[in-house]
């Protein structure tokens, strides 16, 4: 009876833990579905994007489906240990179980083809480019992300400022200006002020792009410590869930 007992609370300690992580991750697919102006909006302004990076635009649904999957977890675990049901208890292990080996094997397929990376990367930077050539300063959509993205990442076209080379502003100001964020400058209210080609080549603004994979690679130790988590959680439920299960089938024997 205290061995049962003393599984029951661990369920319910990593189902906690399942739960917090589902209502974080929904969260988070609500704000990227939210925010439109960001570098995903960008995306859904290209054209002949990559199918690679083409899916990153649902990538909020994606957390969406995996927050609430989790929810729908943890709140199986806790009932299931509640209520000493066996059905619950196999169900819970098992969608667990999935979901484990799933990562597991997302995280081999990124290991393995990681030397796509570079390529797939070559082949956006071609399409932003003509996305940028074709529209920025002519199609107020795509103009208005990429500025709204500009400003929040303090970064400046997809590489850099040569990235507005031939686009419609650049040659509505004698092509010899760029965006006020590619030299620092700022927005004076809805004045545009324009940065000068020298300023902005002396500046050296990083590229959208750049900025975010810095962003990654400074928050990789925290990816890597959640990862690595969350797969600690998912083992020590299943097992715990498993030995449950087994003692439950002991008493009723």
């Amino acid at each position: 009876m205290c061995c049962s007992g003393f599984l029951k609370i661990m369920m319910f300690i990593f189902n906690g833990a399942i739960f917090v992580a589902g209502a974080a991750i929904l969260g988070v697919g609500v704000w990227v579905k939210v925010d439109s102006g960001s570098l995903l909006g960008v995306l859904e302004e290209i054209e002949d994007v990559p199918d690679a990076f083409a899916q990153l635009v649902n990538v909020g649904y994606l957390l969406i489906g995996v927050g609430a999957v989790l929810l729908v977890i943890g709140f199986l675990g806790c009932c299931g240990a509640i209520r000493e049901s066996r059905c619950m208890l196999m169900t819970f292990f098992c969608i667990v179980l999935i979901i484990f080996l799933a990562e597991v094997a997302g995280a081999v397929v990124l290991f393995v083809f990681q030397g796509l990376v570079k390529e797939l990367v070559v082949d956006l930077e071609t399409q932003v480019r003509k996305s940028i050539e074709k529209d920025y300063g002519n199609e107020n959509s795509l103009t208005n992300i990429w500025n709204h993205t500009m400003d929040e990442f303090k970064c400046c076209g997809f590489m850099n400022y040569t990235d507005f080379d031939n686009s419609p502003y650049h040659n509505m100001h004698g092509k010899l200006f760029y965006p006020p964020t590619c030299c620092n400058a700022t927005r004076d209210g809805d004045v545009v002020v324009v940065c000068p080609a020298l300023t902005a080549r002396d500046s050296r603004v990083p590229g959208c792009f750049l900025k975010l994979v810095e962003l990654l690679e400074d928050n990789a130790v925290i990816v890597a410590a959640v990862a690595l988590g969350i797969a600690f959680v998912e083992i020590a439920a299943m097992v715990v869930s498993l030995v449950l299960y087994c003692k439950i089938g002991d008493n009723k024997a």
